[in-house]
């Protein structure tokens, strides 16, 4: 119960939730009548998921007992205009309609909202609202400088919503030699991170553990031209290995520099990444390997302690199918920090010092059980530097080709409060989501 809410507002809000269930059933068919229509040039399809997270070891957020309880419909639909006698297109749009208990709210979003054309068989052009990534990590993103949604990860709705939308040209161009993916995104969108409201995190400046009663406020980039981002991948096939060249020019996706702590006032510093990676099959398995080099441009000496310092992030995975529908992958990662000794040496008194060199481990174990009508799956995140782990276990079922049903949890633990995942521990969690799609 929200505590900051009138009893009219709880009302209404239990009557848009109502609302937004019948919505969710009663609509279905309209639109699958629209549908199977012989007018309509395209096809439709989408999902109505209910989703409930129970929260347990923690006091800070803003609501104790859980940290998801919403309803959700996603309609998405794709359109084939024939734009010449020999070239076509695709329109696609993806919209949700949600209801979301926790904040106690009915809201929409438009995930997808693009035209997709092929002006010349040499280039592939998308226009508009879309996912954008790319990369080798799994769930590890060096070169994927692309806005992430880290709230919804750590809070158990589907992994797809770790990826946030953009509003972005991308252009494709395909040649024997070299092709390349060019991505610009005009105006800056940084990733949905923790604010203590859903889930607690570390302070930094009051060095401790805290939630809803954060106070801090994001300034993002001025929406001007020259903060357009701009991400670039040359990539090119060599016999059965895939090599790429990345370049990035834009900002820190979280807010990496204080601008005033007595206001408590952050924004986001600008970065430039280059990168490479390189994908392809080794001993039985796929072997990748990608490693980038982070600029920080309002930094470049390491002497500033209000801003991210420059890096270098190296990522060797590799993933085995060893039968019996058991698939296993592991990653392995290392953060070295640039000027490490201007960083110690202008670090303030008492606060804690970050590791010149990060390690991180991770373990994917899916098993496919049941006729592969049930998977069961299990992520594991371990820092041996930061001595914190992340667990995400998870078990699916499908009742029908309709309907999915999956249980699963995220679960956080570490020795120190400042860790990426030891700052977590309180947010411990167990989740249960029920899909429908048609």
């Amino acid at each position: 119960m929200n505590i900051f809410s009138t009893d009219k507002s709880r009302v209404r809000h239990k009557k848009m939730a109502v609302l937004s269930l019948f919505f969710a059933f009663a609509l279905t068919p309209l639109f699958g009548a629209l549908w199977s229509a012989p007018a309509i040039a395209g096809d439709l399809h989408g999902f109505a998921e209910v989703a409930a997270g129970a929260k347990f070891g923690d006091e800070r957020a803003e609501k104790n007992d859980y940290n998801m309880a919403e309803t959700r419909l996603q309609l998405k639909y794709r359109y084939f205009p024939a734009l010449t006698e020999e070239y076509g297109g695709e329109l696609s749009l993806k919209g949700e309609l949600l209801y979301d208990g926790y904040k106690e709210e009915l809201s929409t979003e438009v995930r997808d909202l693009n035209l997709f054309i092929s002006p010349v068989p040499s280039i592939d052009i998308k226009i508009g609202r879309q996912i954008l990534t790319w990369g080798t990590g799994d769930l590890l993103f060096i070169n994927d400088l692309f806005p992430k949604d880290y709230i919804s990860f750590f809070t158990g709705r589907a992994t797809e919503y770790l990826k946030r939308p953009s509003n972005a040209i991308r252009l494709w161009y395909f040649r024997d030699s070299i092709s390349f993916d060019l991505v610009i995104i005009p105006q800056f969108e940084p990733n949905k991170s923790i604010s203590g409201r859903r889930l607690s995190f570390y302070d930094g400046l009051t060095d401790k553990i805290i939630g809803f009663e954060s106070t801090r406020k994001l300034i993002k980039p001025a929406k001007t031209v020259n903060n357009a981002e701009l991400s670039l991948r040359l990539y090119k096939t060599i016999k059965s290995y895939e090599a790429a060249i990345y370049l990035f020019k834009g900002f820190y996706k979280e807010p990496r520099q204080t601008l005033d702590a007595t206001n408590r006032l952050f924004t986001y510093p600008r970065l430039r990444v280059y990168g490479a990676s390189l994908r392809g099959p080794v001993a039985g398995g796929i072997g990748s390997f990608e490693v980038g080099y982070y600029d920080s441009r309002d930094d470049t000496g390491g002497t500033d302690n209000s801003i991210e310092n420059s890096s270098v992030k190296y990522l060797a995975g590799y993933t085995r199918d060893l039968g019996n529908d058991l698939k296993a992958g592991a990653q392995y990662q290392i953060e070295q920090m640039l000027d490490f000794k201007a960083y110690k040496a202008n670090l303030l008194s008492g606060s804690p010092a970050q590791d010149e060199l990060r390690h991180l481990l991770t373990l994917r174990l899916t098993q496919l059980l049941r006729a592969q009508t049930v998977d069961a799956n299990l992520f594991i995140f371990y820092s041996p530097t930061d001595e914190d782990t992340y667990l995400r276990p998870s078990i699916g079922y499908k009742a029908n080709d309709a309907l999915k049903i999956t249980l699963g949890a995220n679960i956080f633990s570490g020795n120190k409060d400042h860790t990426q995942f030891g700052s977590l521990e309180g947010n411990n969690n167990l989740y249960l989501r029920a899909r429908y799609s048609f």
